[in-house]
């Protein structure tokens, strides 16, 4: 009984550490989006940003899986709920947002 409540501990852990991760990754991605369109260098912003938040996200996978593919799906599923809560917090997508008005064509 003890081995089992141990197993769900850990994989409750693992699933708080994939929603981290996640969190992390979509987070920085709202992060990049939004500050890459007034960036000077938005193509080694969005480069760096893949980046980074790729190689945190592969390193935290590896560490929280330690090879056991349960751990691995549990972190993963945390990883996923995290992109739709981030989605929800982040907001409409741009094009939601009210379209500029078309200028006239001729002076007033």
């Amino acid at each position: 009984m003890r081995i089992i409540m141990n197993d769900w501990l850990t994989l409750a852990l693992v699933l708080v550490a994939g929603l981290m991760l996640g969190a992390i990754f979509f987070g920085g991605l709202w992060w990049t989006v939004r500050n890459g369109v007034s960036s000077k260098r938005p193509a080694l912003l969005f480069l760096c940003s893949m980046l980074l938040r790729a190689g945190v996200v592969i390193a935290g996978f590896y560490v929280v899986s330690d090879g056991d593919w349960q751990r691995l799906l549990a972190c993963l599923f945390g990883f996923v709920i995290a992109r739709f809560i981030v989605t929800r917090v982040a907001g409409p997508p741009l094009e939601d947002y009210a379209a500029p008005t078309k200028e006239p064509d001729h002076a007033p």
